[in-house]
């Protein structure tokens, strides 16, 4: 095991709150047969008040034909991964993502098809249910690489004369994929992942080797490819917003929610978007762009 994946792997472990883990089980038992692993990532990851938060698991599977008996739900979670489900236990709330452990991998890598796992699981994550040992390695494996795929897309695009130290590389690169997702944060965002634990990501891009000399490749063609991410970023997260209007019950409440949160806006849902989210998703997300309240 390699340094990186040693403290990746120590990492995953730390302890979470029972209910959490609890909740994590109950979610793995949705998909008998099928689930491999449970994901806690987000927010609440740093929080002890629970309640009335919204808790984020991803849930890894062998495969979508095992893990749903409807094939339409497999044949959306292929062709626009990941799926996504609300969730409640116990008196806590929650959503899960659900990705294959094929689709996990390649998404933690640098053939990944979007930016957005990688940029989830490079910030820090616990495993909270496993089915097996195999299961742990993939998981841990898959996680490193995420730290080094964001960090070699973004050491490449760094120019000469900008600030090189490990910190200032884990911003520019968490400025780069929040770019990269229609999201409601403020732009302070990125900086605020990082100053709330420097000397995590200091260990990670060290473990890493991000901190070598960049090869002789062009941070101006590695800029570009970020753009090109960006924009592919943006569109899979309509295409996202529009698949969980049919997977996602209450998805278009949950979308005004986290952008009331995190935007400091009022936004209320009317009745026929409700019976419609589709409809009104799609209305809303163009009035939300024009206004700046997501980007």
């Amino acid at each position: 095991m390699s340094d990186l994946e040693s403290l990746i792997a120590a990492e995953l472990a730390e302890p979470v709150d029972p209910r959490v883990v609890a909740t994590a089980a109950a979610i793995a038992a949705q998909h008998p047969g099928a689930a491999q692993a449970v994901l806690f990532y987000g927010s609440c990851l740093r929080e002890s008040e629970l309640e009335g938060r919204m808790l984020d698991f991803y849930l890894v599977v062998s495969d979508y034909r095992a893990a749903y008996s409807q094939r339409w739900l497999a044949l959306a979670n292929r062709l626009i991964p990941p799926n996504v489900f609300p969730f409640a236990y116990d008196g806590l709330v929650a959503k899960y993502a659900v990705l294959s452990e094929a689709d996990f991998v390649r998404e933690c890598g640098p053939d990944a098809r979007s930016s957005s796992v990688f940029a989830r699981f490079a910030q820090p994550a616990r495993l909270v249910w496993l089915a097996d040992e195999p299961a742990r390695k993939t998981i841990v494996t898959a996680v490193s690489s995420a730290v080094t795929t964001l960090l070699n897309l973004t050491r490449a695009a760094m120019a000469d004369g900008e600030e090189q130290g490990p910190l200032a590389l884990w911003r520019k690169a968490f400025t780069y994929t929040y770019g990269a997702e229609l999201r409601a944060e403020r732009t302070s965002q990125p900086g605020a992942i990082i100053d709330a634990d420097p000397a995590r990501y200091r260990a990670l891009a060290a473990a890493a080797g991000a901190l070598a000399p960049r090869g002789n490749g062009s941070p101006d063609r590695a800029d570009r490819r970020w753009r090109q991410i960006q924009r592919k970023g943006k569109w899979l997260s309509v295409a996202r917003l529009a698949k969980a209007s049919f997977t996602f019950s209450g998805g278009i409440d949950y979308l005004a929610w986290k952008i009331n949160r995190h935007a400091g806006t009022d936004i209320e849902v009317k009745p026929w978007q409700r019976r419609w989210p589709l409809i009104g998703a799609l209305i809303l997300l163009p009035r939300l762009l024009a206004r700046g309240e997501i980007r």
